[in-house]
């Protein structure tokens, strides 16, 4: 399993919202350089919401070339459709992604038993090692300890990125699973805590803009140095809040566009960071030294 920085890498566009492949290969060159153990594409902070199916599996194809295996891809392609989960997942997997992460069915709030049966049907389509995720606060829908445990059983079902928040639960989760099922971190600002608790990475919406740094703090955390981890996480905790000061993938969006690392252009019913929040997000990025 993956270990370390998973970055949750925005999709950049142009001003009329159309994919800027240019500016998504040298972001991938920029991680690579930066010690990026892996490239979440089309998740939640690449806007899969508004990409057609087409962009979707196109853009999982382009990293997956312009990775050229020097970094894994980790391809989001959960939906609340079944059937078109495992349509995407079987797309990216044929397009040679390493991994797929699949966010738990959204709205249409499934019951325990019909997120199992989804996942375990996702899981048979294919043979790449599937990452679970859970982010209630997004889908209305909450995956329980014991459906993970359920699910960790399941040849190719390998991982789960916890975005709860929750270090408490996400700990005595870990506890319970084999070890050769992985646990990550999907909320900035708890990561260090659950890595302390025996989780393996961070898969990080901060490492857009701080890529090294994040990096180095999971470096830290998981060989033990928990008081290096956090010297150089305290730099990043005002970034891991304000870049959720609006809607994900707002702010790492607008900070980025601050930063020279990307061309201004997101999707409706996005919109650009409203000026009332600027100069929080600006701040941080001081902060963090950036």
């Amino acid at each position: 399993m993956i270990t370390g920085s998973i970055v949750a890498l925005v999709t950049p566009m142009l001003p009329d919202g159309a994919i800027d492949k240019e500016g998504l290969a040298t972001l991938i060159e920029y991680h690579i350089q930066s010690g990026t153990a892996a490239l979440g594409i089309a998740g939640t902070t690449g806007e899969s919401a508004t990409l057609t199916m087409a962009e979707h599996i196109d853009i999982i194809q382009f990293a997956v070339e312009q990775a050229a295996g020097r970094i894994p891809v980790v391809a989001g392609t959960g939906s609340n459709s079944t059937h078109e989960a495992i349509e995407l997942t079987v797309a990216a997997a044929a397009a040679g992604a390493e991994y797929s992460l699949l966010v738990t069915p959204y709205y249409n709030k499934p019951p325990q038993e019909g997120l199992y049966r989804h996942f375990c049907q996702v899981a048979a389509a294919v043979n790449i090692p599937i990452i679970l995720y859970n982010v209630p606060s997004r889908t209305g829908v909450d995956l329980s300890s014991e459906t993970v445990l359920r699910l960790s059983e399941v040849g190719n079902i390998a991982g789960l990125k916890d975005a709860t928040g929750d270090v408490e639960r996400g700990g005595a989760l870990i506890a319970k699973l084999p070890d050769t099922f992985g646990v990550y971190s999907g909320d900035d600002a708890t990561a260090l805590d659950l890595m302390c608790r025996g989780g393996r990475g961070n898969v990080s919406v901060t490492a857009n803009v701080a890529a090294a740094k994040v990096a180095e703090v999971c470096r830290l955390a998981l060989t033990g140095d928990e008081d290096g981890a956090r010297k150089l996480n305290a730099e990043l905790s005002g970034l891991n809040e304000a870049l959720f000061i609006e809607a994900n993938p707002i702010p790492v969006k607008w900070a980025m566009v601050e930063l020279g690392l990307v061309k201004e252009g997101i999707r409706l019913p996005l919109v650009a960071l409203s000026t009332a929040h600027q100069e929080t997000v600006l701040e941080a990025i001081r902060q963090a030294g950036l």
